[in-house]
């Protein structure tokens, strides 16, 4: 097995733990991930959201998830993350930064990205703008889950609306 292939399977495994909550087994394979690969992106991605969600440790998980985008920068699901964590710790600059970023990375899920701008500005009071966001959502989704709650994110805009 080569090396590349040795730590996607690591990774894969890693994956597993998380889902069944073995969240210290998990962090222990994403480690020695990157002891044997720094450059290895996906890992800090992984392990940025073990401390962020899990452990409930942001700044750690900030850390990481930047990690990952300097060795991995291509890789879709950092922007997801890391676009949570920024919104959790209301850092808006660096998190309209890291969206419009997002938004040029082959494979991202666009609608995913504009519902997280529409967060954003709904949380600045920026209705309007995160009405608009939302309405990109959901005309760039397929997914009905999706489209609902692009729905009723707008609708739960207009309703804020009325008390302004």
């Amino acid at each position: 097995m080569d090396h590349l292939t040795k730590l996607e399977e690591l990774l894969n495994q890693a994956n597993t733990d998380i889902k069944n909550g073995a969240y210290d087994e998990a962090t222990n394979k994403l480690e020695k991930i990157i002891d044997m690969d720094p450059n290895f992106g996906k890992a800090y991605n992984h392990l940025g959201y073990l401390y962020e969600v899990k452990f409930r440790e942001f700044e750690k998980g900030e850390t990481l998830y930047k990690l990952c985008l300097e060795k991995t920068p291509l890789y879709p699901p950092v922007y997801y993350n890391y676009a949570v964590l920024l919104s959790t710790l209301g850092k808006y600059d660096e998190l309209k930064d890291l969206l419009d970023t997002a938004l040029n990375i082959p494979g991202i899920t666009k609608s995913t990205i504009y519902n997280e701008y529409g967060i954003m500005l709904e949380q600045q009071g920026k209705l309007d703008e995160a009405i608009e966001h939302y309405k990109k959502c959901a005309l760039d989704t397929l997914d009905k889950g999706v489209l609902e709650r692009a729905k009723g994110s707008i609708d739960r805009c207009k309703m804020k609306k009325e008390f302004l």
